[in-house]
């Protein structure tokens, strides 16, 4: 598996994959490099047997600053008339959702341990994790209006769907900061840890716990989640039948009971 990255740093341990965007002088906001590392870090990790659960974090004071301005201001072609400049604007932004969706495409947990600022595009990768946990001084904002201009890759799609149409209004058309403990309240991320230290001993100590579990069962729990949200129950119990019609024959449910009787972690395949 690929771990020599640019503007990230990837290890692998125990089945854990610890992911961290690593431009801490610029705050880890997305340059374009980044942007393209992600996708590949994302295909990597979903394709490794090794890595189970993935940890993404930023080095640092600061989760993620958004994307880098420099980067932001090339997005708009200048040299295409005006109706081929817009489509390639829109190639382009279907381009960078693509990147933050392969971290919900990816068939491991990826769990987000947030300190510091979770800016604009930052937020936008935070909610396409599976889980996020947070430090109190964590800051949460939804800046895109501020910037004169509508947030475009994921975060009015997904952050809706995790903490309700109401507050996810009031956050986009607000821009106002939201702390590590407000977004606990908010449910925007599941724990809320006194410290940046306390925050990363206990997400790893939980993605620890998670790889030690059938991944072929955590793969199955994921996708069904998933497509459950987006399509209606009838669907959902139709494609987790059609998942558990293979995935019932796996080895991991006697290795799953026999462990739990013998008071002993599983040994599972990847």
């Amino acid at each position: 598996m690929k771990t020599d990255f640019k503007t990230l740093t990837l290890t692998v341990e125990d089945g854990v994959a610890e992911l961290r965007l690593n431009r801490p002088d610029k705050a880890n906001s997305l340059s374009a490099e980044t942007w393209y590392e992600l996708r590949e870090a994302a295909k990597e990790l979903d394709a490794a047997p090794e890595a189970r659960i993935v940890v993404l974090s930023g080095a640092g004071k600061h989760f993620c600053a958004g994307i880098d301005l420099g980067m932001l201001a090339g997005l708009r072609p200048t040299d295409l008339e005006p109706g081929r400049a817009g489509e390639e604007l829109r190639r382009r932004i279907l381009d960078l959702q693509d990147t933050l969706s392969w971290f919900e495409k990816c068939r491991k947990p990826v769990l987000a341990a947030i300190s510091g600022a979770c800016i604009g595009a930052g937020l936008d990768l935070a909610v396409a994790c599976d889980l996020r946990y947070a430090s109190a001084d964590a800051q949460f904002v939804l800046k895109e209006v501020d910037m004169g201009l509508a947030a475009d890759v994921g975060v009015l799609q997904r952050l809706p769907r995790i903490v309700g149409e109401g507050v996810a209004r009031e956050l986009a058309y607000t821009c106002r900061a939201v702390s590590g403990r407000e977004a606990a309240e908010l449910r925007l991320v599941n724990r809320c840890y006194d410290t940046p230290e306390e925050l990363s001993k206990g997400v790893l100590e939980l993605a620890r716990e998670l790889a030690a579990k059938s991944p072929l069962a955590m793969r199955g729990t994921k996708h069904a989640i998933t497509y459950a949200r987006d399509h209606s129950i009838a669907d959902g119990l139709d494609n987790i039948a059609t998942w558990n019609a293979s995935a019932l024959l796996t080895e991991d449910i006697v290795e799953s009971v026999t462990a739990f009787h013998q008071k002993r972690p599983g040994t599972f395949a990847g």
